[in-house]
């Protein structure tokens, strides 16, 4: 009968290719780490290793890497069956989703669930839609929480509620590029939002694998406009400060600008006092819906089936007609 635990200690080997790297990983001796090894070799009768310099994986070496982890992750997913038959008083459940995007969604939901389900220990991992649908494949989150469509395969989604990316256009930006030309723009973006009237502005942007940085970028090739982009950043409220200084045109979601009181008060004042302009987008990806993504090979727990339940209850989602 195959041990878990030397099958584990195998994949972080395998994955290093340095037992001294994986021993540290590991938090046990290399001399512990070879004894795993070893063990895993007697059991299947056969060498995983070449133990040479750098270390190499046997084919059955890589064979069994490829079929360690589809292993390991069903035994994850199968005590998390049972658990769900047996008791739903405790668990976990990972959630994926943008630092920013949380403060906005997750005070909506975690308290209503934090309330109902108590023993549910709930853990957080933060990042761009990239980061997040790597992490969801790979089984480290539960759940992710981004625009749909996304992007990674094998992935299930569940629609919560409607978002639109709004363009931020500061005066200064334009008085610079258009010197007494300011109104003139306003007014013609007001009646079209024509990204083409703003090619001699400069753009701060989000950095690529964000997925309102990726649909700017749609945007821009629509309109067959390469736009002067003069900072990238991970972060979506630094492109807004900047904005509010006047360094460029951003783009900015509607819902970030409302939920929290103290949020909202903070944005309208950079709002105002920076003179920035928010303009709707007529672009069909600008307006998008946001929802929940888990991977449909993996099993479901049921404290991720009443997380999604809670969204759509507190989120309220409608179609679009």
């Amino acid at each position: 009968m195959i041990n878990f635990l030397n099958l584990e200690y195998f994949l972080v080997a395998a994955e290093e290719l340095n037992f001294t790297r994986a021993a540290r990983k590991l938090y046990i001796s290399q001399q512990s780490l070879s004894n795993h090894i070893s063990n895993l070799e007697k059991e299947f009768d056969v060498i995983l290793f070449n133990r040479t310099s750098p270390l190499t994986l046997t084919y059955a070496g890589r064979a069994l890497k490829t079929r360690a982890r589809e292993l390991l992750d069903l035994r994850d997913e199968t005590y998390k069956e049972i658990s769900d038959i047996k008791d739903f008083s405790t668990g976990q459940l990972s959630i994926g989703v943008s630092h920013t995007r949380g403060r906005v969604i997750l005070p909506e939901i975690l308290p209503t669930y934090q309330s109902q389900f108590p023993g549910i220990e709930l853990h957080l991992a933060e990042g761009n839609s990239s980061q997040l649908a790597s992490d969801l494949l790979h089984g480290n989150i539960d759940l992710m929480i981004d625009l749909l469509p996304f992007t990674a395969e094998n992935v299930e989604t569940v629609p919560i509620c409607n978002e639109e990316i709004l363009m931020v256009v500061p005066d200064e930006t334009l008085e610079k590029a258009y010197p007494g030309q300011v109104e003139e723009i306003k007014e013609k973006l007001r009646a079209a939002s024509d990204i083409r009237l703003l090619e001699h502005c400069p753009f701060v942007l989000l950095k690529k694998g964000n997925r309102v940085r990726t649909i700017a970028d749609e945007i821009f090739e629509d309109a067959q406009m390469s736009p002067r982009i003069v900072l990238e950043t991970e972060n979506i409220e630094t492109v807004l400060a900047l904005s509010g200084k006047g360094m460029g045109i951003t783009f900015y979601p509607r819902m970030f600008m409302s939920p929290d009181p103290a949020s909202h008060s903070y944005r309208s004042a950079v709002l105002e006092q920076n003179h920035l302009n928010l303009y709707a987008l007529n672009y069909t990806r600008a307006h998008g819906v946001l929802g929940i993504g888990y991977h449909k090979g993996r099993y479901m727990s049921r404290a991720a089936h009443e997380f999604i339940r809670i969204a759509k209850e507190r989120l309220d989602y409608t179609p679009k007609k």
